[in-house]
């Protein structure tokens, strides 16, 4: 396999560059809102921001050294495994924002029992998905096993996370037509003007705005190993930046915008979530 080029191209240089800036800003800034409010329930996040990084820096490694098992290996591994961490702490920001709004008897999965069933789900994701990745990485030989592995780790992923979307919109609804005193109060006391307001519902915005971009990143990972890897979408470096690297960052973003501890605090303050596989 080392005679040959494994990706099917040279990475771009300067794509790679300008990720490695992009991811590294935004997560560091994730970092400085992590440690300012203590929210430990989105260190998953912050994790997979650093995994971004490293996973682009060794793309910029692999440029003119796309013969390389060990950079290539630890480019596909950190890129894949990002996401999932992402998905870790949005599932803990729903049962937190659940529990401070008084509002556990309009969740269609319990609280006590909501972040137990979707992290288990990410973890299995997370775990297929690097076993997969590791398989792809030792050689041809294993190349479409790890793939099949891979596309497990993402059905799981995708299955989950539409369920958790679900959860998310009839938590929703059903909190607007039966409102609790604090919801009500919590929307009066808004805080911030303009774009800058914030209250429980823009928490709700932001987990539906990267449920989205997660959600789209992983149909097309999706179809990528689907078509394997003489397939145009492998063959082509475009569409890994257009619809994984672009999307993953705007998830970054989103969340630096509609941080929930604007609102949540720690997640202990307010509703006193105990939640014992919480950070």
């Amino acid at each position: 396999m080392t005679d040959r080029n494994i990706y099917g191209y040279n990475p771009s240089l300067p794509a790679a560059v300008i990720f490695i800036v992009l991811f590294a800003a935004t997560t560091a800034y994730h970092g400085y809102q992590l440690t300012k409010t203590r929210c430990w329930y989105f260190i998953p996040f912050v994790v997979g921001g650093i995994f971004q990084v490293i996973g682009y820096i060794c793309r910029a490694a692999s440029h003119d050294n796309f013969t390389g098992i060990p950079l290539y290996a630890m480019q596909t591994l950190f890129i894949l495994l990002a996401p999932p961490l992402y998905a870790a702490s949005i599932y803990m920001i729903l049962g937190r924002t659940v529990t401070y709004l008084h509002a556990e008897s309009l969740s269609l999965v319990p609280v006590k029992w909501m972040t137990k069933i979707f992290v288990t789900g990410d973890v299995l994701s997370f775990l297929l998905q690097c076993a997969g990745g590791g398989l792809m990485s030792t050689g041809s030989s294993m190349h479409e096993t790890g793939s099949n592995v891979t596309i497990g780790g993402l059905i799981i992923q995708l299955l989950f996370f539409g369920f958790f979307v679900i959860v998310t919109t009839v938590f929703h609804a059903r909190i607007n037509r039966q409102p609790t005193s604090k919801s009500q109060a919590d929307r009066d006391l808004t805080r911030g003007d303009g774009w800058k307001r914030r209250n429980w519902v823009t928490i709700l915005v932001g987990l539906y705005l990267v449920s989205i971009l997660i959600l789209v990143r992983s149909i097309f990972r999706l179809v990528e190993y689907i078509q394997g890897y003489d397939g145009y979408i492998m063959t082509h470096e475009v569409f890994m930046y257009v619809f994984d690297a672009v999307l993953m960052w705007l998830a970054m973003v989103v969340m630096n915008v509609y941080h929930p501890a604007e609102i949540l605090g720690d997640g202990k303050a307010n509703g006193g979530y105990t939640d014992t596989m919480e950070l």
